[in-house]
């Protein structure tokens, strides 16, 4: 067990500039293409058993890679298919200024934060959780699934949920 994992931290050392060059020239940001490549190795960390049966790690390592970067594409299109974007808090501002509504108004903002704990108090506990974790908490997606021992992939899903979820709530309360 011991030769596999410093095969591993090896193909680590020797391949993460590769992978990331080759993420990054996929289009992934700098970001992405590190969570990518932690996942690859994180899976193969749980799979280390399997390490000393394989001749050739770094082409293991790549085809992991390669289902990774799949998998990402198909989700990006998913989102892009279903007209998901990504608001982001100047958009939000413009919203809120365009509609008239100034967030420093007690009685606005009071409301506004009813709602929100509203929508959060119905949304199913795994996602309230991950969403509690991250903005109450300050933890990243790393921390958290190193304390609950979920797969990050699962963590970032369930916040996007739980996001959805939250958008739609607050959007029937600014058309009420």
């Amino acid at each position: 067990m011991n030769d596999s994992h410093e095969r591993l931290a090896k193909a680590y050392r020797s391949e993460k500039p590769r992978f990331l060059a080759r993420l990054r020239a996929a289009g992934r940001s700098l970001e992405e293409a590190e969570d990518i490549v932690h996942d690859v190795y994180a899976e193969t960390m749980e799979r280390l058993h399997l390490v000393a049966g394989i001749h050739n790690l770094p082409a293991w390592l790549n085809s992991l890679l390669t289902r990774r970067l799949i998998d990402a594409w198909r989700h990006d299109r998913v989102r892009a298919a279903s007209g998901e974007t990504d608001v982001t808090e100047d958009t939000l501002r413009e919203i809120i200024s365009a509609m008239g509504l100034d967030p420093h108004d007690a009685f606005i903002r009071d409301s506004l934060l009813e709602a929100l704990n509203d929508a959060l108090r119905v949304l199913p506990a795994a996602q309230r959780r991950v969403v509690e974790a991250q903005v109450f908490g300050g933890l990243s997606f790393r921390e958290i699934a190193e304390t609950t021992g979920e797969s990050i992939d699962t963590l970032t899903s369930r916040k996007r949920y739980a996001l959805r979820n939250l958008s739609r709530a607050l959007r029937h309360w600014i058309e009420e």
